[in-house]
């Protein structure tokens, strides 16, 4: 479409880059796609980034490791998307030093969707390892007077929603589920191909520069008890609760990664 915004989109093969791939390309933009052969680590990542060409994307081959393919790249867009997985929020720091070189970018979203980082400083370690590199990326964007929009959408859907917010389960439970201290704490929970498409929506809405968007649709915010009530009604069965306390439910991590992610968890369902 005629004098759309350019954009250009890391970490289009994670959970939401595809989906801001997608509305990016419904909303007319043209849509350019991070691609590095030597990244690609299986067929599936590979097919996607075919896909994303047939349907009218553009690859673009360039690195976070390698500035001058960055700027290069940076100077074909007008708008910069990143959504980098958490072992990568530090490299976005490489980013906005080719992005501030530059100096032609309108908006940068750095890789958010989630809780509001700054408003996450009670969380403790190590759950509070994403929130804090979260923020320093803010700091250097705000410091480098990067025009700039931060998503704030909460619990992704098929991560919490799809298990009865249970603990690296993606299918709802038939049986019993665990109930995180009362269940009655309210959650905003926002599919990805939403919290996508209000993203890209803001990436030249002049009522979202340099601020925080907040994504809450009012029939999305639920307690995990009336999530699991809900289910119930649709199985026509009820499910077998057992209430944990935070302190019951962290004793059962047994990894590092899992203690980050139950950590990260409690934050959301306990708080």
């Amino acid at each position: 479409m005629e004098g759309k915004d350019r954009v250009l989109i890391l970490g289009a093969t994670g959970k939401i880059g595809r989906w801001l791939v997608k509305a990016s390309m419904d909303l007319g933009h043209p849509t350019f796609v991070l691609f590095w052969p030597e990244n690609i680590s299986n067929r599936g990542s590979c097919q996607m980034f075919m896909e994303f060409k047939m349907e009218g994307a553009h690859l673009l081959q360039a690195s976070l490791e390698d500035h001058e393919s960055m700027v290069s790249a940076l100077k074909q867009v007008d708008v910069v998307v990143s959504a980098v997985g958490g072992s990568c929020i530090m490299e976005q720091l490489k980013l906005i030093e080719a992005i501030e070189e530059v100096g032609t970018i309108k908006r940068f979203l750095p890789s958010e969707f989630g809780m509001d980082v700054d408003r996450m400083e009670h969380a403790i370690s190590p759950g509070d390892r994403t929130f804090v590199e979260k923020r320093v990326i803010r700091r250097a964007i705000e410091k480098a007077n990067i025009p700039h929009t931060y998503v704030s959408a909460n619990c992704f859907a098929s991560i919490f929603l799809a298990g009865l917010a249970q603990l690296a389960t993606y299918m709802p439970k038939r049986e019993r589920v665990n109930i995180h201290g009362h269940g009655d704490k309210k959650c905003i929970w926002v599919a990805e191909e939403d919290k996508a498409m209000y993203a890209m929506l803001a990436v030249d809405d002049p009522r979202t520069l340099n601020k925080v968007l907040f994504v809450r649709p009012p029939a999305n915010i639920l307690t995990q008890m009336e999530v699991v009530k809900t289910w119930e009604r649709i199985i026509g069965q009820e499910l077998q609760m057992t209430f944990l306390s935070a302190e019951e439910w962290l004793s059962t991590m047994d990894t590092d990664q899992s203690h980050r992610f139950a950590m990260f968890t409690c934050h959301v369902m306990l708080a």
